[in-house]
């Protein structure tokens, strides 16, 4: 039996596994391929211009990001971890592009959250549901998706769910004993790792101070490994963001992502984050049942409130960062983990629980149908997602990087949208910032138009022009 559930495990992490190469080659055009290609411009700098990762660096030149102007091409958000990764891979192996060892890095990161959420949940629920926990995370179409994007999201959910784990085991036997002090130290640096690469992992610790009162009671503020544990997990966040400070034009805007147009609470607000992301992408409506008879599954008191430990941490992350989970649907991969848990407790209900008060076939029934079309209705609606919506960015892309000089600075205004300017392989401006005498003196070299306008020809007939085609004109700016 013990082989069978090991084999079972693993056909479920290779499964997940496989699933995410779907479209593994495909160009960073398809959903969110903006935030894509800001993250992996920063490892392209690195593969270029070597790893100054204290210095991080993209293609965007323009001051849309900050509101001031970055000649250097700072790029001050996640400390660049998962950007080193990718980076160092694609230097080490030779093999596979970078934009693919991206997109490896964010697959090895979602399997690993699959085991987490396995182990997690096996603990306190047993097998079956940590199997399916670990199935479901595997599994959900929207959970496949980004589960091979180039953003360092998936990677801290692998990161703090394996700092829960490894707290979980240390807290057991909370002493600095050899086993002990390995699970102590691979919580702490998980647990660093994550806030390094997304800040808001820290709304994902309540499980373990949970697991901390229970363990400690009034006396946890008193502990010393407690004390330890906090100051030197939140330590390198605190030096980054410190450190952050002497760079502001490398730093984007970010205080909308809180409550901007102050939406917190309000009815559009439940709609988005409740009714739309999650009963619909993630849940694809048929799922909802699963994920809440998951909180009528049968446990020990202390093991049911760990595990609302994650409803409330996804709550508070929802809640507190509402801005940004309402604009961007990425936002919701961090609470994926809890999401997943929940389906694999609903699923041990259902399978076995639900026969003490109904026909034994009743529950299997509702679990077959309600998985099947959760997992047919994501998918209609995240199919969309994998497809390239202008195939021309990639196009004139590769026909800039051969008419224009390496290390050329270029304008490929896209409304803002990065995505045309990475293709380009070059720095420079995503949109008109500033008057073009202006961007031509803070060094742009070239200007590449997608569908120009009449007008546009016409205002920039001046210039030479060294490439066109039928969608696109590529001009020289300078002599």
């Amino acid at each position: 039996m013990a082989k069978l559930k090991i084999v079972l495990l693993v056909l479920v992490l290779l499964l997940g596994f496989i699933l995410r190469l779907y479209k593994f080659n495909g160009p960073i055009a398809d959903w969110h391929s903006w935030r894509q290609s800001d993250t992996s411009s920063v490892s392209r700098s690195f593969v270029k211009d070597g790893f100054d990762i204290l210095h991080p660096r993209f293609h965007d030149l323009s001051s849309t990001p900050t509101g001031r102007d970055n000649p250097q091409g700072y790029r001050f958000v996640e400390f660049p971890i998962y950007n080193i990764l990718q980076a160092a891979s694609f230097e080490a192996f030779g093999i596979f592009s970078l934009e693919e060892w991206g997109r490896l890095v964010t697959i090895f990161s979602s399997t690993l959250s699959s085991l987490f959420i396995y182990l997690i949940v096996k603990k306190r629920a047993g097998f079956t549901a940590g199997i399916f926990s670990a199935a479901f995370f595997s599994l959900l179409p929207y959970s496949i998706y980004y589960g091979r994007v180039i953003l360092p999201d998936p990677s801290m959910s692998a990161s703090i769910l394996g700092g829960i784990y490894f707290f979980d085991k240390w807290i057991e036997n909370p002493s600095l004993r050899r086993v002990s002090l390995i699970f102590f130290a691979g919580s702490l640096i998980l647990t660093a790792v994550a806030l390094l690469l997304k800040p808001f992992a820290i709304f994902f610790t309540i499980p373990m101070i949970y697991l901390a009162v229970k363990k400690f009671g009034r006396k946890s503020f008193k502990s010393p490994y407690l004390w330890v544990f906090v100051v030197l997990t939140l330590l390198p966040l605190v030096l980054w963001r410190v450190w952050m400070t002497q760079f502001p034009e490398g730093i984007p805007h970010n205080t909308w992502l809180f409550n901007e147009g102050n939406i917190r609470f309000k009815g559009s607000f439940f709609y988005w984050i409740f009714a739309d992301r999650v009963g619909r992408l993630i849940l694809g409506y048929w799922g909802i049942a699963i994920f809440i008879f998951g909180f009528f599954a049968k446990f020990k008191k202390e093991d049911f409130l760990f595990f609302l430990s994650f409803i409330l941490s996804s709550l508070l992350y929802l809640f507190v960062v509402a801005r940004g989970n309402v604009q961007h649907d990425y936002y919701q991969i961090l609470i994926l983990p809890t999401v997943a848990i929940f389906m694999g407790l609903g699923t041990n209900f259902l399978l076995r629980s639900a026969r003490d008060f109904s026909s034994k076939y009743v529950g299997p029934g509702v679990f077959i149908v309600s998985f099947v079309f959760c997992l047919m209705f994501s998918w209609y609606f995240i199919r969309d997602y994998y497809n390239i919506n202008n195939p021309a960015i990639i196009k004139v892309g590769q026909e800039a990087n051969r008419v224009i000089p390496e290390g050329s600075k270029v304008i490929a205004p896209y409304g803002g949208d990065t995505s045309f300017l990475y293709q380009t392989k070059r720095s420079g401006w995503p949109v008109f910032d500033r008057s073009l005498p202006e961007l031509i003196d803070a060094g742009a070299g070239y200007l590449i138009l997608l569908n120009p306008t009449i007008g546009e020809l016409k205002d920039f007939g001046i210039y030479e022009t060294i490439s066109e085609g039928s969608d696109f004109v590529i001009f020289k700016l300078v002599q």
